[in-house]
């Protein structure tokens, strides 16, 4: 009936086909009315605005509408209220089901969050032909080890243990390979107080739902990337952000917030066990590091004040000019330090590969809820993993991704002097992939710099994501558009956002 065109993420967009005798009216009639009576789209669910399905379609406005006239007429579809187009509830099609099940109110009624508006938009664009991503937090492709990992799938393909379930915490082969390349950042870990996750965000929910009880008080940076997503917020938790300042969080701020929460609590609230989540190197979305001196007193305070941490070291091994101070768990003696690692940054997010360190009741707790969830990480991810280290990837890599990024970095910080010199200012990140760009002049709406932005092709990661009250930073990432994109990207940046700060006449 009608053509279908793929895009970069294999997505099928349905398409009239005008070379058929069937007018593309009713070509599109025909398609709304399969999606509805099939209960692809049941009944309640909004149908995307008339100019974005044109757009997708390939059609003249007019075309549309007479194909949802047609629709309307039927009773499969009706206009609202407030604006927007639903598929109908009520009808033939509804007469014909006595019982249908409204999906669309029971997709409102779950416990977990959804997204926010813009983390959806960025999640659906990043894979739009064309599209130039300067807040991506990944590599680009072409850094990304493609060979070695060919090379690795070689070696497992003469094997069949790596089809079979793997044992509740992991492979022991990747964590005892682990717990080597631990001990290069100074942690001490045994393979049994390692579990392998399926990247840093199941290690998030895993303790969100398996370790803090709901009410229960998490501490973080703001900004924090953990604002982004709502691993913690679903599980009925409380975030409390701490302010930062140049070497790292502010510490009086945050004993503040401690003694509040202890003040306010008594012997039987669940608010007693407070939990500090921190990205002390290679901050997101800020780049910073907290300083060596800062983390002696970080952890003095934990240990004076009873709360544990949760240390994310996604950007622990990314630096370029110079390594970091070692991990918080290097520091730990008393268990009070959960450390999260990930190959997702470093190495490749389609691995969806992770770990988390930590005191033996913990991880053989986190292991049985994962069992129950997922039955355990990829075992061919795993396997493969295994290799990666043990045959000396991962030094090689490292070694020829600093380079590379540092020269991103570097061609990044070029740009931005040419380009926004007048209107912004920024520090030189040391590692990760992230520049923090702070907007100085006034005023300017960085939403609608967002939407400015999108619509001319180029994505960027507007500062309030990670902070609600933010309104004048955003994150950009040299980690994943090549030079021609980032400037290209970077030459609208600026364009838009001088456009914004023009007074209106």
């Amino acid at each position: 009936m009608g053509r279908q065109y793929s895009n970069t993420s294999s997505r099928q967009i349905w398409q009239p086909n005008p070379a058929l005798d069937l007018p593309m009216y009713r070509q599109i009639e025909a398609y709304i009315r399969q999606k509805i009576t099939t209960g692809e789209w049941s009944a309640g669910t909004r149908l995307p605005s008339q100019r974005t399905l044109a757009t997708s379609m390939g059609v003249n406005r007019s075309t549309l509408v007479t194909a949802l006239d047609n629709l309307t007429a039927a009773g499969m579809i009706e206009g609202r209220h407030g604006g927007g187009t639903y598929v109908s509830g009520s009808g033939w099609h509804s007469m014909a089901h006595a019982a249908l099940p409204n999906w669309s109110e029971a997709a409102q009624e779950g416990w977990y969050y959804p997204n926010l508006p813009e983390i959806q938009q960025i999640n659906q664009a990043e894979f739009r032909p064309g599209i130039i991503r300067l807040g991506t937090g990944e590599l680009a492709p072409e850094l990304m080890p493609n060979e070695a990992f060919n090379k690795i799938l070689q070696t497992l393909s003469s094997q069949t243990r790596m089809l079979n379930y793997i044992e509740p915490q992991g492979s022991l082969a990747l964590r005892e390979a682990l717990s080597i390349h631990l001990q290069s950042n100074g942690i001490q870990a045994s393979p049994d107080s390692i579990l392998i996750v399926s990247g840093s965000l199941q290690a998030l929910h895993l303790i969100s739902v398996g370790l803090l009880p709901r009410g229960s008080a998490v501490l973080l940076e703001k900004p924090s990337y953990l604002y982004s997503i709502h691993a913690f917020q679903s599980a009925g938790l409380k975030l409390n952000g701490i302010a930062m300042e140049e070497e790292g969080l502010h510490l009086g701020h945050l004993e503040h917030a401690i003694h509040t929460l202890h003040s306010g609590n008594d012997e039987n609230n669940s608010e007693s066990f407070p939990l500090l989540y921190t990205i002390p190197s290679f901050h997101n979305p800020t780049g910073s590091v907290m300083s060596c001196r800062r983390r002696d007193e970080l952890m003095s305070l934990a240990r004076n004040s009873g709360i544990s941490i949760l240390e994310d070291a996604a950007y622990q091994e990314l630096w370029l000019d110079h390594p970091p101070p070692l991990p918080l768990k290097a520091m730990d003696q008393e268990g009070r330090v959960l450390h999260m690692g990930t190959l997702s940054k470093a190495v490749s997010p389609g691995l969806r590969l992770g770990w988390l360190v930590g005191p033996v009741p913990v991880i053989r707790r986190l292991a049985d809820i994962k069992m129950q969830t997922d039955y355990g990480t990829s075992s061919l991810a795993q396997e493969a993993a295994a290799l990666w280290f043990t045959d000396g990837h991962h030094t090689t890599h490292m070694e020829r991704l600093r380079p590379e990024l540092r020269r991103r970095r570097d061609f990044m910080l070029e740009l931005l002097h040419r380009y926004f010199h007048d209107i912004a200012e920024w520090a030189t990140p040391e590692g990760g992939f992230y520049i923090w760009l702070h907007f100085t002049a006034e005023p300017l709406s960085t939403r609608k710099l967002f939407s400015a932005c999108l619509e001319a092709d180029v994505l960027i990661h507007p500062g309030y994501l990670y902070d609600r009250m933010d309104a004048s930073h955003i994150r950009l990432s040299y980690a994943y558009a090549s030079q021609d994109e980032m400037e290209r990207g970077l030459i609208v940046l600026a364009q838009e956002a001088h456009r914004l700060m023009k007074p209106s006449v």
